[in-house]
């Protein structure tokens, strides 16, 4: 298994399939399951392989069962195909995937992590930003959920594949402290890349990391923060014009 930037938005991997042998192998079905992750559907496939170096399969997988407290050790995971070899009759094979596997270890560290912090706070991109000089100036937006007034710290911000994110204090680590029921951190977006093809393959440009550490847990994790379509559009706009792109 493997998974590419074009998955991580979708919860999606690719299972590798090779095929040595002039038989063609029919596959009908592919499924990823784990007790680690809530089940999902088998994928339709219905595709004949000839002899392949590798040819991979998209495969969705399902929501990573996480703890409020802490990030559950992976479990192992299987991958169910059903196929067809030359002219045999369809039937089932299970290909093992041991727990130890570095992509399941960091499919669920990844989501888990977020699970947790997204219990202790919801954050979420202002709707108004302004150009300032290179850049844009806006708000993150932090509120409390549930009960309790202990401290949350937002310790960082982080980029993506196009954009920097940054605190417009300069403050780092952290950022900021949650001691009430919400505050708003100013933060200056910059456009990093200005290439055609990287616009042009723009799969993750919207996927902001933040790190955050939720009181009685004393852990830092991370989770994900993704500008509603409105502000995704001023941003692309306004990197459209920083970099000279036809729009």
């Amino acid at each position: 298994m493997q998974q590419l930037r074009s998955d991580v938005p979708v919860h999606r991997v690719r299972v590798a399939v090779t095929n040595t042998t002039t038989t063609p192998v029919y596959f009908s079905e592919l499924q990823v399951l784990s007790d680690s992750f809530e089940p999902m559907p088998p994928k339709r496939v219905d595709m004949a392989l000839g002899r392949t170096v590798r040819t991979d399969f998209p495969v969705p997988y399902g929501p990573a069962r996480c703890d409020p407290k802490t990030i559950p050790a992976p479990k192992p995971a299987v991958i169910v195909a059903k196929l067809r070899v030359g002219d045999e009759p369809l039937r089932e094979v299970r290909y093992p995937v041991p727990a130890g596997d570095p992509l399941l270890a960091r499919l669920v560290r990844t989501e888990c992590a977020q699970f947790i912090l997204k219990q202790a706070i919801e954050v979420s991109f202002g709707s108004e930003w302004t150009r300032e000089g290179d850049s844009l100036r806006g708000v993150l937006s932090v509120v409390r959920k549930g009960g309790g007034g202990e401290p949350v710290t937002v310790d960082d911000v982080g980029a993506t594949t196009h954009f920097d994110l940054k605190p417009a204090s300069g403050k780092r680590k952290p950022i900021a402290v949650l001691t009430g029921a919400s505050l708003e951190i100013p933060v200056l977006v910059t456009s990093s890349r200005c290439d055609p093809h990287a616009f042009a393959e723009a799969k993750q440009a919207y996927l902001f990391p933040l790190w955050g550490t939720p009181p009685g847990v004393g852990e830092t994790y991370t989770m994900e923060v993704v500008p509603p379509k409105p502000v995704q559009e001023r941003f692309w706009d306004y990197a459209v014009d920083l970099c000279g792109l036809p729009s």
